[in-house]
């Protein structure tokens, strides 16, 4: 799968900003057929960043919900606004 099919959106409230500053964690909707290290390669090619791990839950919605720690060299709040979201 291409990077692009795998990362939908970010998921963004009040939590996952905090978890973006506090934990350098990324918070993503992705593809439902997408594993850990698919997730983690698009990640890192689409943002050109270094993960560290990577969890997933599938949400009472059906979608699939990642949750995407990123290196300490890296910041997600800077990963977040080179997306838009804030």
């Amino acid at each position: 799968m291409e990077p692009a099919r795998i990362i939908i959106r970010p998921h963004v409230t009040e939590k996952t900003l905090m978890l973006a500053e506090k934990n350098n964690v990324l918070t993503l909707i992705v593809d439902l057929k997408a594993n850990k290290p698919q997730i983690r390669e698009a990640v890192e090619k689409m943002f050109g960043v270094k993960v560290v791990k990577v969890n997933t839950l599938i949400t009472p919605r059906g979608e699939k919900k990642a949750y995407v720690k990123l290196a300490p060299e890296y910041s997600a709040l800077d990963v977040l606004s080179r997306m838009g979201v804030i």
